[in-house]
């Protein structure tokens, strides 16, 4: 049975992935502001609790507006990256210690799955969420799509399973869940090694969904209680 996952073996990783770059770190959190207004925020009413599972730096949650936002994340570190008012769950397990049962509107991970060490576990962190959405709620879930992005998926250490979109739909049935929206390509694959991308290409391509087939390699699914 796989051992859990390290803090310290992760640390290490994204040390080596992503630049300890000021500049690197402002673009990101400017991305993120983009993606969300422009694209997320569709999916989060201002009066929604917003629960973001491997929240990492807090990109996503920092730019969301809702009632209430927490971070989840494997490092501990991580809390600090966050907004005032957003809170902070340390997780070692994919478990959410101190959410209550049917408390959360949205649910969101980002390239998460991939890293879950076997398929069981998977399952069980998906019936956590589910624990903890409203019957109401929804699964918002962004990650590599391996069918697109080819053997480029393999080169990151901590990629475990394989996902592509058809995977992801199995998956999630086997938590009870269903798409509601499902797009294979959505954004490009990555910015490890400190890509930045100009900001106002990033917004043009979210408002042309035909260049998504060219370049998008992550796919995305909103998904409800079946």
């Amino acid at each position: 049975m796989p051992r859990p996952v390290r803090s310290e073996e992760v640390d290490a990783v994204y040390a080596a992935r992503f630049p300890e770059d000021p500049r690197f770190h402002a673009w990101r959190a400017a991305l993120w502001r983009i993606l969300v207004d422009d694209w997320f925020s569709r999916w989060i009413p201002t009066s929604a609790s917003v629960l973001d599972f491997g929240c990492g730096n807090g990109e996503f949650l920092n730019a969301v507006h809702a009632t209430r936002r927490i971070g989840v994340d494997l490092r501990a570190s991580r809390a600090s990256s966050l907004d005032e008012g957003v809170e902070f769950i340390h997780s070692v397990d994919f478990r959410m210690p101190g959410i209550e049962t049917n408390s959360i509107d949205v649910v969101f991970c980002s390239n998460l799955l991939e890293h879950i060490p076997d398929r069981a576990a998977v399952t069980d962190f998906l019936l956590e969420v589910r624990r903890v959405l409203r019957p109401d709620g929804r699964l918002l879930v962004l990650g590599p799509n391996l069918r697109y992005t080819g053997p480029a998926y393999w080169d990151f250490f901590d990629h475990v399973l394989p996902f592509t979109h058809h995977t992801l739909v199995e998956a999630l049935a086997t938590a009870g869940f269903e798409p509601e929206l499902l797009v294979p390509r959505f954004l490009p694959y990555t910015t490890a090694g400190g890509r930045r991308i100009p900001l106002f290409l990033v917004r043009a391509y979210l408002r042309l969904p035909f260049a998504w087939r060219w370049f998008g390699a992550q796919f995305f699914a909103v998904s409800r209680w079946s």
